[in-house]
This record gives structure tokens, C-alpha cells and sequence, in this order.
């Protein structure tokens, strides 16, 4: 045996392990209104929320565009290529800068396309899950022990009347469903 390996180096230095910092919740669990329920995952306010929503949207579409990018070169390959009974006759040879064009007129159409079909499908997606998700009513987690969000962070709020979501003080969440239909009856506020 050697004087190296019977030197080696068990500082912390080369044995400790760093692990990245955990994730902050999305959501946490806030006491339920209901007597017999227990606590239901909410989102911290609707900032958080709306905040989440548009990166599972941005998230939705962008996986959706990746698929159909395969989808679309495959598709304006086969479009534009020569028939199969061409070679056959002898006829001229192809002309591959005319294909290169074409294959590009065929793509930029065909993403066009799917980027409109991507977007409504990601908006589709995603309405169901956070119409249903709860949503921490205003004031809630400053009155409580239950710090799980960092609470001395300041709050932002999408809604200027959070009373139309807390007419009982026992109202510890409202859904995201309620904010939807408030946000939509103040657009057509402001439009009319």
C-alpha cells in the first residue's frame, strides 16, 4: 500500500453533496369552509394563478409546435416531391431548387395553421384545470401561522372588488371559475 491511497480525502469538501434548492409550492393546503372537509390546495392569489395558467399554456403550445414541425416537413416533403411514375418515362430530372421552394411555401403554411390549432388546444387544455382550482381568499394566510408561500412577500391581486369573492368571512377560497366569470363581466363592462 501506498502513502495516496492511504491519504484520501474525506473533508467536507469532497463527500458533501449540494442539492438544488427546492421548488416553492404552487399550491398549499388552506382550511376548507365546509365543517367536515379537510384542507384543499389552493393557489396562493389569483396573480399566482393566472401566473401558472400562462405557463402551462406557453408550456401546451410549444410542445404542441415541436409535434407539428415533424408532422409539417414530413407532409411538405411528400407534397412536393416528384410523382413515382415520372422516373419511369425518362422525363427531365428534378429540379430541386423548385422542390426546396416548394417544400418551404408547403411548411410555412402548414405551421401557420398549427399554430392557431396549438393555441386553441392549449387554451382547451387548460380551461377545465384552473377554472376548478381554488384560489386563498384575500387576507387569509396573514391571519394564520401557516406560512407556506413565503407570506411577507407582497401580494398582487387581478381583481379590484375581492368582496365579490368573500361575502362571509368564513370564506377561505373561491374557485378559479369566479374569477373567470368576474374578469369576463368586466371586460364586457368596459367594451359596452
Amino acid at each position: 500500500m501506498t502513502d495516496d491511497s492511504a491519504a484520501e480525502d474525506y473533508s467536507a469538501a469532497a463527500t458533501l453533496v449540494r442539492f438544488d434548492p427546492p421548488l416553492p409550492l404552487l399550491r398549499a393546503p388552506v382550511p376548507s369552509a365546509a365543517p367536515n372537509e379537510g384542507p384543499v390546495l389552493a393557489f396562493r392569489d389569483a396573480a399566482s394563478w393566472r401566473a401558472a395558467w400562462d405557463a402551462a399554456e406557453v408550456s401546451l403550445v410549444s410542445q404542441c409546435e415541436a409535434g407539428a414541425r415533424s408532422g409539417c416537413s414530413i407532409t411538405a416533403s411528400r407534397k412536393c416531391k416528384p410523382p413515382w411514375w415520372k422516373g419511369l418515362f425518362g422525363s427531365a430530372p428534378t429540379d430541386y431548387e423548385e422542390r426546396e421552394r416548394c417544400e418551404e411555401r408547403e411548411m410555412t403554411a402548414c405551421l401557420e395553421a398549427a399554430k392557431e390549432a396549438c393555441i386553441k388546444f392549449a387554451k382547451g387544455k387548460c380551461i377545465g384545470p384552473f377554472r376548478d382550482a381554488r384560489i386563498a381568499s384575500e387576507g387569509l394566510l396573514q391571519n394564520t401561522d401557516f406560512d407556506v408561500w413565503s407570506a411577507g412577500s407582497h401580494k398582487t391581486s387581478l381583481c379590484d372588488n375581492p368582496q365579490s369573492f368573500n361575502p362571509d368571512p368564513s370564506v377561505t377560497n373561491y374557485r378559479g371559475g369566479d374569477l373567470l366569470d368576474n374578469l369576463s363581466c368586466k371586460d364586457s363592462d368596459n367594451s359596452g
